[in-house]
């Protein structure tokens, strides 16, 4: 269920598509479904439908569709638009498109308990909660069997009382499922049509309704407010720590990393604190991730050091750093930086769209942009490749154990021939021999006696 509005959210951003871990709430529910091998999934739409619906397209996750609640009339109004589009033979799992840490296992658990092996019941997943306000409350029988769910605003002081709430997450049979949507009335506090009520109405025709009851709050807990998802991002953020420490990966402070899309590490890595990961990272054996670094859509090799306050950022081209390769502190690699062994990225270099063979160094306050530099190249301090003419872009050649000086800039397009050298201060516009000293500036001149102005009195 999509279609709320998420008035509490403050934001013309659909509720369900503000982010959690790098990723749109909806989507975590979606890859929750997955997990339990759902054939179809379909998302009920109502509160800026197009927007939800454009997101989805641009995912084409296998077997989802869209159905419209038009207008909201309540969660059994929203699953009541869906059920057209339901086979009868299947079990309908009910999830909230807000409701983004639900686990694969937990949801298993309560399928189990709808296939119970003495018939299919409704099953409810349920939670014991300290302070239950707000929530659908588990009416039970005096032999403990569930008898209905009664809403906050429908119950009364005695039923307010009751802790074991319901999730909002729910399995049934469609085939039933169809039958109690359609005897659903909206006369309640609210005028709405309940999906809760589907409960009362399972024990009036005799079906079984069992309750799958958790301890871990987390998993049922939804986002109606920027305070809800700031928890809810600690939360996950801590979850994402103790599964990588679970893997030997040591963490300098497991409450201070975020991971926003997918980190893959392997043995004897370790991250320092305040360092973010998004899209897809990959860190090979060894790896170590210094203090405040923020890496995106990057390979690191095995052995690398990425040191303090580098920012990798692969965006859809992707940054490769090689074996033992060292990087920063304070260095940028982005898109299309493709690093081999041992290369040496210092202090406020910046690579973009560039291949650095094994061994070659720039250590110092440097620009690489659409360059192919060779194996053992030092890269002067403050050199850069003017790679831009003002309307396109072009590439410069560097090859092996070329020795650029400091200061200098390579005009593109240019090639600097292998072993050569090119003096400190040169702009270079034309290919450099190998094995050659190229020196490209203006001849020094010095005036005797010369005096500097002086301010008028």
């Amino acid at each position: 269920m999509a279609a709320g509005k998420g008035t509490r959210m403050k934001s013309a951003l659909p509720k369900v598509l503000h982010r959690l871990g790098g990723r749109a709430l909806l989507e975590h529910v979606i890859d929750c479904a997955r997990g339990v091998s759902a054939r179809q999934m379909v998302v009920i739409t109502g509160h800026e439908a197009d927007v939800v619906e454009e997101f989805l397209s641009q995912r084409a996750v296998p077997g989802l569709r869209c159905v419209r609640q038009m207008p909201q009339l309540g969660t059994g109004h929203a699953v009541q638009q869906a059920v057209p589009v339901l086979s009868d033979d299947g079990i309908t799992l009910v999830l909230s498109g807000d409701v983004p840490l639900t686990e694969a296992e937990t949801l298993r658990r309560l399928l189990e308990a709808c296939l119970h092996p003495s018939g299919p019941c409704l099953a409810l997943l349920t939670l014991d909660m300290p302070d239950p306000t707000g929530y659908g409350r588990i009416v039970r029988s005096p032999d403990g069997a569930v008898q209905a769910i009664v809403e906050q605003r429908d119950a009364s002081e005695a039923q307010r009382a009751i802790t074991e709430i319901y999730s909002g997450i729910m399995a049934v049979p469609t085939r039933l499922l169809r039958g109690w949507l359609g005897r659903l009335d909206n006369h309640n506090a609210q005028q709405e049509y309940y999906l809760t009520d589907v409960v009362k109405l399972a024990v009036a025709d005799g079906t079984p309704v069992r309750a799958h009851r958790i301890a871990d709050a987390v998993q049922v807990a939804g986002v109606n407010s920027p305070a809800q998802l700031a928890e809810l991002e600690r939360a996950y953020q801590l979850r994402c720590a103790h599964a990588l420490m679970a893997q030997g990966v040591r963490l300098a402070d497991p409450a201070r990393l975020d991971v926003r899309g997918v980190l893959q590490c392997g043995q004897d890595v370790e991250i320092d604190v305040n360092c973010v990961f998004q899209g897809r990272v990959v860190l090979e054996d060894g790896v170590r991730i210094g203090p405040h670094c923020v890496i995106a859509n990057a390979h690191i090799g095995q052995g690398s050091v990425i040191q303090a306050m580098t920012h990798i950022d692969g965006e859809r081209a992707g940054v490769t750093v090689g074996q033992h390769a060292a990087i920063g502190p304070f260095a940028r690699l982005r898109p299309g930086a493709q690093l081999g062994r041992e290369v040496h990225i210092g202090n406020f270099v910046e690579v973009k769209n560039s291949t650095l063979a094994d061994g070659a160094k720039a250590n110092h306050l440097a620009y690489l942009g659409d360059a192919t530099v060779g194996e053992r190249v030092n890269y002067g301090a403050g050199a850069i490749t003017a790679n831009y003419d003002g309307a396109n872009k072009h590439r410069t050649v560097i090859e092996a154990d070329v020795h650029v000086g400091s200061n200098s800039v390579l005009v593109a397009p240019v090639t600097l021939g292998a072993g050569g050298t090119v003096g400190a201060g040169s702009v270079v516009t034309k290919d450099a021999p190998p094995q050659a000293l190229t020196v490209v500036r203006g001849k020094t001149v010095t005036v005797p006696g010369w005096v500097r102005p002086q301010k008028k009195k």
